[in-house]
């Protein structure tokens, strides 16, 4: 065989190898060889030696894109060896082409839904063998083929030459005389890598510039030199309140204008771009409804082939929206973050890990851990007074006649479903991060405003149309996200992986596979494509500028959330409604954070702070916005086929859980969980748990106590980071961080109040905040957590994380890792 030495035939596929061994030749052979190359074709029967494979990008300018073309793929697909094809494999090794040979129409078929070759070469010239046409005609029908080059081999015309329109209409792009020379073949390949293929690597590359234009915030618009409309994107769409259909083929003229306008404006913008010169102004634009929008609008002239204008790039944004891509992040790293507490309340933290440290992780280990976790439990050190009644009632009961032990049972229902349980916390002027947590966390802010407050605009939402390209079902997401998520059930998933896998929009892809394994969309009776635009939507409105609480925060408090949900104590509490909004909850608790506090949001005056009366703001917009943006349309309205009084049942759900995550009721919300269902299950299992199993299971299930458990459970997975592998904390301490630096400076520019001013990004201490958020907030919350639901593994990060930035600040260092050795 003409290339048996460089080729490698498989299930009827030749692959090159593109190496081969220095003594695979005999001299005979390789005389025979350098003869047949003299005379310029390969040898029959006989192999050339193939130069070494070498790895190859070459830099394509396009525009401002600077484009790497990996090396070109070529499938040969010929019935038959012969000189043809051996002149083309010889002349793929001379290119340094990756070369594969296919002998039928069904490998070759299976070859390129496998490699995806830049250029296909089929023999045309045997129609005995195969139908050259209908081969060509079933790769173009793969849609990966659209910017594949198919060459096809024909006879030299004996008399009159034909028509080239069947070949074109079977999808060829060229045609080649049969021509076995080498160099014949090797200059086809050229010609065919520096324009064809050139042109068509190019145009791939217009897929990722859409995809820019489609997920852009700004409303742009494109026309044709004689200005018909050729392209809207799904900002201007919304902005306008038109459909694309509605305007694409028509010409600007033909589109109703504002009346607010002056007369010769638009004269005075066609004078300045007909030039080439590119026009910025102010400019209303008439929506559908007939509503003028006042815009800043920037056109461009594009210049094209001739050097003629060849279309206009329109780029509009609402002058009412210019806050938009300011906003940043709310809920308080407490809900979401992995950040704070110092050193003034060490002894106590130095005293969790030591009773831990003592606790076997044997066989009977869960059992001491979760009750040396019940005995830090019931000596908590932050202790609301309302803890202290119920103890003091609890011990009068064992001693009181009937009667009386009835009557303090009803006093303790009062007293554990009122609003009794916000702790009374000392003044910590020797630990100020822990002091400026509080405040910034737990406060709706001073009530001092500066003259100039911070207006939030009317939020602009982003509309997700339903021909957005994504993954339509979990059969369909890529590979590389797959693999990616396989973990996903692992609590340590690495959520910046899939950040990364999916240009970040983890929300998506995480979200289809946690529904499907909870079975929601069956839950709710919803497609699955509505299920995925509803996602879209939500993580839309999640802002990719924050550096902490974006689409990749909701993801990871998703994840966090189905974990948690998969411990069998919390299943045997829950039903499937709850877990449903559990899920849901998670997704959209943190929708259209701006990047800021609640107290920030309090002092600067800003309109949603005056909407909810300075009163948690910031949650009660994610929940509100979550059933604005869901019920609002059809295709993502996942409710909508619920029974009415059990679509009450789950918004109620959902509700309280986002509003959970708000911080100034964290302790309150931790007591009751300890008092409510800790301690009564502890004192069953000290009294050896004697038939109690239907007082234990009316523990878990009672309605107020599953309430409980869901907000437990949201707010542990909110502020999780801490115990994350240490990896993954520190990446988000540093996310957390630099969010607060920027509230920081922000209320330095608009002469605000500082509500946390040790996060100055000049001075913080980023392992002090840690620290404190820690002691402050996790340890007591984490430790009933765990006694409920059983976590060695998170309790074990938590040991190691908080010792990693103990022995920073031990350093005296500031940063969020130690310098290089």
């Amino acid at each position: 065989m003409g290339c048996a030495s460089s080729i490698h035939i498989s299930d009827r596929v030749v692959y090159h190898s593109g190496k081969e061994s220095e003594d695979s030749h005999s001299p005979q052979q390789t005389n025979t060889t350098q003869q047949s190359q003299q005379q310029g074709n390969p040898a029959p029967g006989l192999p050339i030696k193939p130069s070494s494979y070498k790895a190859t990008f070459k830099e394509v300018q396009f525009g401002p894109m600077r484009l790497y073309e990996d090396q070109l793929q070529v499938l040969l697909v010929f019935a038959k060896e012969d000189s043809q094809s051996n002149g083309f494999c010889w002349a793929c090794e001379k290119a340094n082409y990756r070369c594969s040979v296919a002998r039928t129409p069904e490998s070759a078929l299976e070859c390129f839904l496998e490699k995806h070759h830049d250029i296909i070469i089929i023999d045309h010239r045997h129609s005995r063998y195969f139908d050259a046409e209908a081969l060509c005609r079933s790769i173009r029908a793969v849609n990966s083929s659209e910017n594949t080059v198919m060459v096809a081999v024909v006879k030299r015309p004996d008399r009159e030459e034909g028509s080239v329109m069947p070949l074109i209409s079977a999808g060829f792009n060229r045609r080649y005389f049969e021509n076995a020379n080498m160099m014949a073949c090797y200059n086809e390949l050229l010609l065919l890598e520096h324009g064809e293929v050139r042109a068509q690597f190019k145009l791939r590359a217009c897929n990722a510039i859409f995809t820019a234009l489609e997920q852009s915030q700004e409303a742009i618009e494109i026309t044709s030199e004689d200005q018909v409309i050729q392209y809207v994107n799904p900002a201007y769409e919304y902005t306008m309140g038109y459909q694309r259909g509605e305007l694409i083929g028509k010409e600007i003229i033909e589109v109703p204008k504002s009346e607010r306008n002056k007369p010769d404006l638009l004269e005075t913008i066609n004078s300045c771009i007909r030039k080439g010169k590119e026009w910025q102004g102010i400019y209303y634009a008439k929506k559908k409804n007939g509503d003028s929008v006042q815009q800043n609008v920037k056109i461009t002239p594009v210049t094209g082939q001739g050097g003629k204008i060849r279309h206009y790039v329109s780029i509009n944004r609402p002058l009412n929206d210019n806050n938009k891509s300011d906003k940043s992040s709310d809920r308080v790293q407490a809900e979401s973050q992995t950040d704070m507490q110092s050193s003034k309340h060490k002894d106590r933290r130095k005293g969790s890990l030591d009773v831990r440290s003592t606790t076997s992780r044997g066989s009977d280990g869960s059992s001491q851990r979760r009750h040396s976790s019940m005995a830090r439990i019931h000596s908590m050190t932050i202790e609301a007074p309302i803890t202290k009644v119920i103890n003091i009632i609890n011990a009068a009961q064992e001693s009181s006649p009937m009667p009386v032990a009835e009557a303090l049972d009803r006093v303790l229902e009062i007293l554990r479903t009122t609003e009794l349980y916000s702790p009374q916390l000392g003044t910590k002027e020797e630990d100020p991060h822990t002091n400026d947590l509080v405040g910034g966390l737990m406060t709706d802010g001073l009530r001092r405003l500066s003259g100039n407050e911070y207006i939030f605009a009317t939020k602009q939402l982003h509309h997700i149309p339903s021909h957005l390209i994504t993954p339509l079902s979990l059969n369909d997401i890529p590979p590389r996200v797959a693999q990616t998520m396989e973990n996903e059930d692992s609590w340590d998933f690495d959520i910046f992986n899939l950040e990364a896998a999916t240009m970040k929009r983890p929300l998506v892809y995480l979200g289809l596979k946690v529904f499907s394994r909870f079975g929601v969309c069956e839950f709710l009776n919803c497609p699955e494509a509505v299920l995925r635009s509803w996602l879209q939507v939500i993580e839309a409105n999640y802002h990719a500028s924050n550096s902490y609480h974006n689409s990749s925060h909701a993801a990871d408090v998703l994840h966090a959330t189905a974990y948690f949900l998969c411990k069998e104590r919390v299943k045997q509490s829950l039903d499937p409604i709850d877990e449903v909004a559990a899920l849901i909850a998670a997704t959209v608790h943190d929708v259209d954070h701006p990047g800021r506090t609640n107290s920030f949001l309090c002092n600067a005056g800003s309109e949603l702070a005056i909407l909810y009366n300075d009163t948690a703001v910031l949650e009660s917009h994610h929940a509100a916005l979550a059933f604005q943006l869901t019920t609002r349309d059809d295709k993502c309205n996942i409710f909508k086929n619920m029974e009415r009084n059990e679509y009450r049942t789950l918004r109620q759900a959902i509700i309280d859980m986002v509003l959970a995550t708000e911080m100034t009721k964290h302790f309150e919300h931790v007591n009751k969980f300890v008092n409510s269902i800790n301690k009564p299950l502890a004192a069953l299992e000290e009294n050896g748990g004697n038939g109690d199993e239907e007082a234990a299971k009316s523990i878990l299930t009672s309605p107020e106590n599953r309430i409980l458990v869901k907000r437990m459970l949201i707010k542990c997975a909110d502020i999780s980071n801490p115990c994350r592998p240490l990896e993954l904390c520190i990446e988000w301490a540093g996310r957390i961080s630099e969010e607060y630096f920027a509230q920081t400076d922000e209320e330095k520019r608009q002469g605000l109040p500082v509500v946390m001013p040790v996060f100055d990004r000049n001075t913080c201490s980023i392992p002090k905040s840690q620290i404190s958020f820690i002691d402050y907030f996790i340890t007591d919350m984490f430790d009933a957590w765990d006694a409920f639901a059983d976590l060695p593994n998170l309790m074990q990060h938590l040991d190691n994380n908080f010792k990693y930035w103990k022995g920073l600040d031990e350093r005296k260092l500031h940063s969020l890792r130690p310098p290089p050795e």
